[in-house]
């Protein structure tokens, strides 16, 4: 027998689909505030020591899944775009044109108008595989002729169940997965780090410290060890 129904509309998202409201309320309570103040110094020191060699002054940049915008407000370029479906990135965005949209269909932005995408963390929030590949061709679409794709991730092969901590992960890659996926969608990979940065600021074994970042940044060794998430860059055919 099939349940009354009470009238009203559920607050909650369905197992199809997470809305932007259910995302802006998911990532509100995903981190302390004292790990939200850490990340915003540590990305202010990873896009000066590590990002901003791939991105020139005079560029067009594109955050695609901005979150916070971390990213997007510290690194230096001309003009700026972060795209996301949580709302709450207008509230974070500083000097970036705010694009409400899917990756997998970013219409607000024009073909051939983008010198470099970055991406940290937002693939493996993808519902399959298909939607991996939408996605880079977006990427591709919107990206100038040798544009650069920039892509930082959770590598699988380095993080077996704890991938599986967050409840919005769905699609795990790999290095070598990402690598064929960007060469199925018209990139050449120029740059891969297997294991790069760990795996999120939540984890407690080593203190906040913007001074054992700066020194983390300084010896490569070290990242085999620590190192959960992948840094893959990409070039346009």
């Amino acid at each position: 027998m099939t349940e009354p129904s009470t009238g009203r509309k559920s607050a909650l998202p369905t197992h199809k689909h997470i809305d932007g409201s259910a995302l802006s309320r998911l990532y509100r309570e995903r981190f302390a505030e004292e790990d939200l103040e850490f990340k915003s110094r540590a990305w202010r020191i990873l896009c000066d020591r590590i990002f901003q060699r791939h991105v020139d002054p005079a560029d067009t940049v594109l955050d695609l899944g901005a979150g916070r915008c971390e990213f997007i407000n510290a690194i230096r370029a001309k003009d700026k775009i972060a795209v996301d479906l949580n709302p709450d990135v207008a509230e974070h965005a500083i000097d970036a044109r705010v694009a409400l949209q899917s990756s997998t269909d970013m219409s607000e932005v024009e073909n051939d108008s983008v010198d470099v995408v970055f991406s940290s963390n937002f693939l493996e929030h993808l519902p399959t595989k298909e939607a991996v590949l939408e996605t880079l061709v977006e990427c591709r679409r919107i990206l100038r002729a040798s544009g650069t794709l920039i892509i930082l991730m959770p590598n699988m092969r380095y993080l077996h169940g704890r991938y599986w901590d967050y409840f919005d992960h769905h699609t795990p890659l790999t290095h070598n997965s990402l690598a064929e996926a960007l060469g199925l969608t018209g990139f050449d990979v120029v740059s891969l780090a297997p294991r790069f940065l760990p795996y999120t600021v939540k984890q407690r074994t080593l203190p906040h410290s913007v001074v054992l970042l700066k020194l983390y940044l300084r010896m490569p060794w070290v990242w085999r060890f620590v190192g959960r998430q992948m840094l893959v860059v990409g070039r346009l055919r």
